[in-house]
């Protein structure tokens, strides 16, 4: 009874959000709302804590509130940087440049579904991938809901060695297992799990040009491009480049392929006639866009905010000195006895960083004050109702997590004995669906997934790694990223489409990881 209790504010999201169609706001109210119901009678919250149940509920609603305002932090920004980007004519740049690459814009697109947001993803992590690549894709021609479905599927690959790999190094901190163990035992389930989001963007991205279908053989080469490196550096060096790195050193690989390609053709002249009509008419329109909208700015102002921002992303992650200096300060909370508290570092923190790309972006572009003034308008003004959003589904997860109605679910899904390989990933991806974190989720379950993997006599280490692996595939069905993504695109009111859109890879996703890690145990 207690396990289909702690299950009911999780079925009462997706049956709201999915199938009647309520927006985030209110589906994450009447969650929210049935979830301390719930905590206070059938799980005691506050009976045997520090604080009362009175207590327990101010603490979790502050909790929700901070966790709220730190993800704004990172929305508010890349929308602000998304403005900006249209204002001056950035964005219209960028798909010149992009043409210039490449006639065909669904090869294009793939720059950004699958690499930019890899590249941010392994860098910054915290969601910042989606936020900006999202409206990005809109700009390119994308409907909103596939821009955000493909963006959340194209970074979901490099999450488990996100932000220099903190979601692995969190379960290290936990469990005594070597580094590059981790990490080799990760990458084999992400190989799998990130063949279904190739093939998830390449379905979306060949809506750019339907008549020509998925760029199926152009994905091959971006898949192979990023998870080649990808793999060498999880088995050979460890948990914190394969994102970073891999996602560099595909994009270098994957634009000289591009370019060699087109060089053979043109040289053979391979192209038929009404194909190559289409380029020269591609060509012609990028020509026509850099002399009216964007003559006046090259491709490296283009691109400043986003260069910028990796570039100090990577001095604060892999320059020591730096890195310390930028966790040198912190601002911290508690209440009740230390039972409730979180902090931030504001010199580490995606959110300022992007802020900083916003203003250093606008100067280097030379954006006017109306231009700057009408971006961070604007990105106020949307980010308001995604804060109420956010802050009734963080009030779902941390009343679930808190009252022990989170570690009820995963304890009954261990109950399954042998068979508990196949639902490891699914523990995995409800620690992310219900705290918005593929690094929280290892926190929350990396000992519990080591405890039973030992209770069971079972190899740890396979475990641990689907653990990884379903967390990151969490990722893409949470409903503070759906929201936050949501929201850079004017999508707010319509979470559940996104969400319907996105769970069955994820599922399919889930299915595979946890059948692995029943053939490695």
């Amino acid at each position: 009874m207690d396990t289909l209790l702690a299950a009911l504010p999780i079925v009462v999201v997706l049956v709201l959000m999915i199938g009647l169609k309520w927006s985030a706001i209110w589906a994450g109210a009447t969650a929210a709302a049935i979830a301390v119901l719930i905590a206070l009678t059938a799980f005691d919250f506050g009976v045997d804590a520090p604080f009362g149940p009175t207590e327990g509920v101010l603490g979790v609603l502050v909790s929700a509130a901070w966790t709220a305002l730190t993800v704004m932090l990172i929305i508010g920004p890349a929308l602000g940087v998304h403005h900006l980007q249209q204002k001056t004519g950035a964005t219209a740049a960028i798909e010149a440049g992009l043409a210039r690459i490449t006639p065909d814009p669904r090869v294009a697109a793939l720059l950004i579904a699958w690499f930019f947001t890899l590249l941010i993803e392994g860098a910054a992590g915290f969601g910042t991938p989606v936020a900006l690549a999202a409206p990005f894709l809109v700009a390119a021609g994308f409907k909103p809901l596939t821009a955000v479905v493909a963006a959340m599927a194209g970074h979901a690959s490099a999450v488990p060695f996100a932000a220099v790999g903190t979601p692995t190094l969190a379960q290290l901190a936990i469990v005594d297992v070597d580094p590059l163990e981790l990490s080799s035992a990760i990458a084999p389930y992400m190989l799998v799990a990130g063949a279904v989001l190739a093939f998830t963007v390449a379905r979306i991205v060949g809506t750019l040009v339907p008549t020509a279908g998925p760029p199926w053989k152009w994905m091959g080469v971006a898949y192979v491009a990023f998870f080649g490196p990808y793999l060498i550096l999880a088995l050979f060096v460890g948990p914190e480049l394969p994102s970073l790195l891999g996602s560099i050193l595909g994009a270098g690989i994957f634009i000289a392929v591009v370019r060699l390609v087109l060089a053979r053709r043109a040289k053979v002249a391979a192209l038929t006639a009404p194909e190559r009509e289409a380029e020269e008419e591609v060509l012609h329109a990028a020509e026509e866009v850099e002399k009216t909208e964007a003559h006046h700015m090259g491709m490296l102002a283009a691109t400043a905010p986003y260069v910028i921002l990796v570039t100090l992303v990577m001095l604060t992650r892999l320059v020591p000195p730096i890195k310390d200096a930028s966790q040198s300060w912190s601002i911290t909370w508690s209440l009740f006895s230390d039972s409730f508290g979180d902090g931030i570092q504001p010199l580490y923190h995606p959110g300022p960083l992007l802020l900083v790309s916003f203003l250093g972006g606008a100067l280097w572009q030379r954006a006017t004050r109306a231009e700057v003034s009408g971006a961070f308008v604007v990105a106020t003004r949307q980010v308001i109702p995604v804060f109420v959003a956010l802050l009734a589904m963080v009030t779902v997860a941390y009343t679930m997590s808190d009252s022990g109605m989170t570690n009820q679910l995963a304890v009954a899904a261990a109950g399954a004995g042998a068979a508990w390989p196949l639902l490891s990933p699914f523990v995995g991806a409800l620690g992310t669906f219900m705290t918005g974190s593929a690094t929280s989720s290892n926190i929350l379950f990396t000992d519990f997934q080591n405890s039973t993997a030992i209770e069971a006599s079972l190899d740890p280490v396979p475990l641990l790694g689907s653990q990884a692996a379903g967390a990151a595939v969490g990722n893409i069905i949470c409903p503070h990223n759906v929201i936050a993504a949501a929201a850079t695109v004017g999508l707010a009111g319509r979470e559940g489409e996104v969400l319907k859109r996105a769970l069955p890879p994820a599922a399919i996703c889930l299915v595979l990881i946890g059948a692995m890690a029943l053939l490695f145990v």
